[in-house]
């Protein structure tokens, strides 16, 4: 089972946005059930269960980890292929966020379509890795800091901006035989507090305390490493 997975395909986002399918999803990404084990748990009949089953697996969102003999009927024991699933904006191609359409680095929702785009890139690249059979070479760094006032946050993200636009200066080559083009990415937003990620309604204490992320991520095409 893997960790997570990035869903592409529409089809696939409409039926992991399914309540009970994405009951059932979470409920086999705790460990394999059968259709008459699931149907207990979500109270509805087996039958039932079987056929959110089949178009969870016609998706690859769920896979057959084995069978077993129950009296004289053989049960499908069935898994989830990830423990969480991410929706890339590919599954909703035709109007997927474009950063390049509007950019302003002090937008929130400008960073949230470079986030999509993020999403979307490391996806594929996931995608072609994988069906290459190659490692993809990736990096994150995540923290927090706690601003004592909005002057410090500004002050931060100044030199934030000049230390990595000095690094990049240093770093990349354009000419370079054999090359490979990565992608930057500088994030810096209010931590949510745990009780705002269980209720969306609840609001984050503005320009207190950030999270700064920095992710470099290999923008070549899939599958080509």
């Amino acid at each position: 089972m893997l960790d997570v997975t990035v869903i592409e395909d529409a089809e696939a986002a409409a039926v992991s946005l399914d309540p009970i399918r994405a009951r059932l999803l979470a409920e086999l990404a705790a460990g394999p059930a059968s259709a008459a084990m699931l149907a207990a748990k979500v109270g509805l009949p087996r039958q039932k269960v079987n056929y959110h089953l089949k178009a969870l697996e016609r998706h690859g969102l769920v896979e057959l980890a084995g069978e077993r003999r129950k009296g004289n009927v053989t049960e499908r024991l069935m898994r989830a292929t990830a423990a969480s699933y991410v929706i890339s904006p590919l599954a909703l191609a035709a109007v997927q966020p474009d950063p390049d359409r509007f950019r302003d680095q002090l937008s929130a929702r400008w960073l949230l379509a470079v986030g999509a785009r993020l999403v979307r890139d490391v996806g594929a690249l996931i995608t072609g890795a994988t069906k290459a059979r190659k490692r993809l070479a990736t990096y994150a760094l995540d923290g927090e800091v706690t601003f004592a006032s909005a002057a410090d946050r500004a002050a931060f993200i100044e030199e934030l901006t000049q230390g990595v636009g000095e690094l990049i200066r240093k770093y990349h080559d354009g000419n370079a035989e054999g090359g490979r083009d990565h992608r930057i990415v500088i994030a810096v937003h209010p931590t949510l507090k745990p009780e705002a990620i269980a209720e969306p309604d609840a609001i984050a204490k503005p320009e207190v305390t950030a999270r700064p992320e920095a992710v470099a991520v290999d923008s070549t095409p899939p599958g080509q490493d």
